[in-house]
């Protein structure tokens, strides 16, 4: 597996795209900041998309997210925050 820090500033307010993916296996490990909520949105977004894997960071114990490889829908990890924010976390991605 190769892993990859990836940081990214996420605006207050409404869920934020992190990463994205079409058909892919891939997932991403958050620490802080703690009440952050992240999930999976597959689809297209409404009224046919849904989400799965909704967490609440705590910013003592790491959280996951991970998209699987047999979605053949578009993909996205969200992050939604309660103040604008510099996100660091861990991408991972299947190795060969």
């Amino acid at each position: 597996m190769a892993e990859v820090q990836r940081s990214k500033f996420v605006r207050a307010g409404a869920w934020r795209t992190l990463e994205s993916g079409w058909n892919t296996t891939f997932s991403c490990r958050f620490l802080h900041p703690g009440g952050a909520q992240i999930k999976i949105r597959y689809g297209n977004g409404w009224p046919l998309g849904w989400d799965s894997q909704k967490r609440t960071l705590d910013g003592i114990n790491f959280k996951s997210v991970n998209v699987g490889g047999g979605s053949v829908v578009y993909a996205r990890v969200q992050m939604r925050v309660q103040s604008d924010i510099q996100v660091t976390y861990t991408y991972i991605a299947p190795g060969p």
